[in-house]
């Protein structure tokens, strides 16, 4: 019975390390960051919502098999305020190439750049997973030996705890084979040493599959650490053009952060692909150089500004006489300047003071505003971009905007933007890439003006608007039209200003219609100077 018989304690203590090893396996990670409930919840949503992300994750699978959880790591490395990466010990082999992609990509000098503009921002963190796209297919694509030898070791550790479950089961078994003094049939005995022979040597096949699997890792570091430096500069230089396009139509970051998902990614491809996409730079530095120009306005001069004059009002100096008061050598020069009346002054017109009525912009859509001017920059460009910060201008004051886009005297199209609510971006994207063609005719779009400033005069008692009149173009306007336009500029009081964009001279020549019909008139030249026009965000 001896010979057929063995302990049960002996075969337990010969068994000790692959039960230990049943019973608790060590847990092996999918993914390198390490995420909350809400981190999960804003990556399943995001890619829910992003037929885009969901693309990219198809295209990956058919060579990647695991190429949801590298997208999502990817993800949330960029949308996490302080991203935290898992100990590469606890990873599953198979995902040691994420671990280190993911590793290389938060080292990367362009992350910090990046993250500005990702960091709780579900869009804009997804925006940076697709800019990477390129990039990461290639990592992939050159990984495939890393790839195949960290599956081989996952497949073999994955083999190495189903030995060591084998081996807790023939214990089991043996337990309850064995009599009353703990001894084991033989045949359950040898059923244990099998198992546990078994284990040992799938550990071993486990433990060459990880040595192979490191050594390709190691040779692969380099690349992948240099391809995730160029992901995350594509990605960060992807997601800083998407803030300044938005930036430089007027959309800031708090009211996109609000829009719904799909809105946004609707607003961008359009802000993209639109008629005015290429001048986004233009519109934006003609917002900035408005902005700069009501901030230096001039609060106690009267009247509208026309240039710089000599006298003694010291409610009217320029800013760089008043600088000389801070040399004390100088002063006496200033004291001598004003006592003789020689000190340069802010020269006005008139004793009107800003207007509060409705700022109307009429902008020429005809044929010829395709024309390009230095730099490329087309006629319909610059006067939208002039228009749009006069729609600032507007909102500044909280007065009316009223854009009126007009060519021949049967096309005309009025977009308008009360003072007292926000202005949708959308609204502002149609007023701006609305483009009519044919020929030009100022009587209609002037008397629409002139109209829409009568009627908020009779509702709300509001004088004092403003027109500009931006074109390229001369027309006739007949007598009786001029007379009516005489008589109600009297009595709503508002002012006219023209911008004639690249005209020959005979269009702004003395005694020419615009000359005529406009209090202030200005000719443009050069397309490309946002500042031809500064002085009119002054008075305006």
């Amino acid at each position: 019975m001896d010979e057929e018989t063995e302990r049960l304690d002996a075969l337990t203590q010969q068994a000790g390390r692959w039960l230990a090893l049943s019973a608790s396996p060590a847990e092996r990670h999918t993914t390198a960051v390490v995420a909350g409930p809400y981190d999960r919840v804003a990556w399943r949503d995001v890619y829910a919502r992003s037929a885009a992300l969901r693309e990219l994750a198809a295209q990956f699978l058919t060579r990647h098999a695991h190429a949801p959880d590298l997208l999502a790591d990817v993800f949330l490395c960029a949308y996490q305020a302080a991203p935290r990466l898992r100990d590469s010990t606890v990873m599953a082999p198979s995902r040691l190439l994420h671990h280190q992609v993911v590793t290389a990509l938060t080292q990367s000098p362009g992350f910090a750049a990046l993250r500005r503009d990702t960091a709780g921002d579900a869009y804009a963190a997804a925006m940076a997973v697709l800019a990477q796209a390129s990039a990461l297919r290639g990592l992939l694509e050159r990984s495939r030996e890393v790839r195949e030898r960290t599956g081989r070791a996952d497949r073999a550790r994955q083999e190495a705890e189903a030995a060591a479950a084998a081996v807790g089961e023939a214990l089991r078994q043996a337990a309850e084979k064995a009599d009353g003094q703990g001894q084991v049939p033989a045949p359950v005995a040898a059923a244990v040493r099998r198992a546990v022979g078994a284990a040992e040597a799938a550990e071993d096949e486990a433990r060459r599959e990880d040595g192979a699997a490191a050594q390709a890792m190691a040779a692969a570091v380099p690349g992948i650490r240099s391809a995730a430096r160029n992901a995350a500069s594509a990605a960060a230089e992807a997601v800083r053009q998407e803030a300044a396009l938005m930036r430089a139509w007027g959309v800031d970051a708090g009211e996109t952060e609000r829009m719904p998902f799909e809105e946004r990614a609707r607003l961008a491809e359009r802000l993209r692909s639109g008629r005015l996409a290429r001048w986004a730079e233009l519109i934006g530095r003609f917002r900035q150089m408005a902005a700069g120009e009501r901030a230096r306005k001039v609060e106690h001069a009267t009247g509208e500004l026309v240039g710089v004059t000599l006298g003694d009002d010291l409610s009217r100096v320029i800013p760089s006489e008043l600088a000389v008061l801070g040399v004390p050598e100088l002063r006496a020069v200033f004291a001598a300047r004003y006592a003789a009346g020689e000190l340069m002054l802010y020269d006005s017109r008139g004793e009107q003071g800003t207007g509060r009525g409705a700022v109307i912009a009429c902008v020429d859509t005809s044929h010829s505003m395709y024309a390009e001017g230095p730099g490329g920059v087309t006629r319909e460009a610059w006067s939208k971009a002039c228009a749009l910060a006069l729609l600032d201008q507007a909102r500044h004051a909280g007065r009316d905007f009223v854009g009126i886009l007009f060519s021949a005297a049967d096309k005309l199209q009025v977009f308008r933007f009360p003072g007292d609510r926000p202005a949708r971006v959308t609204d502002v994207l149609d007023f701006a890439e609305t483009f009519l063609g044919g020929g030009t005719d100022f009587q209609r779009p002037l008397g629409t003006a002139a109209k829409i400033l009568e009627e908020e005069f009779d509702d709300a008692s509001r004088a004092r608007g403003d027109i500009v009149l931006i074109t390229d173009d001369a027309c006739e306007v007949s007598e009786t039209w001029t007379r009516l336009w005489n008589e109600i500029k009297r009595r709503l009081d508002f002012r006219l200003f023209g911008i004639a964009i690249a005209t020959p001279g005979t269009a702004t020549a003395s005694g020419s219609v615009l000359e005529s019909l406009c209090d202030n008139l200005r000719t443009v030249d050069d397309l490309t100077d946002v500042h031809t026009t500064a002085d009119l965000f002054r008075v305006i």
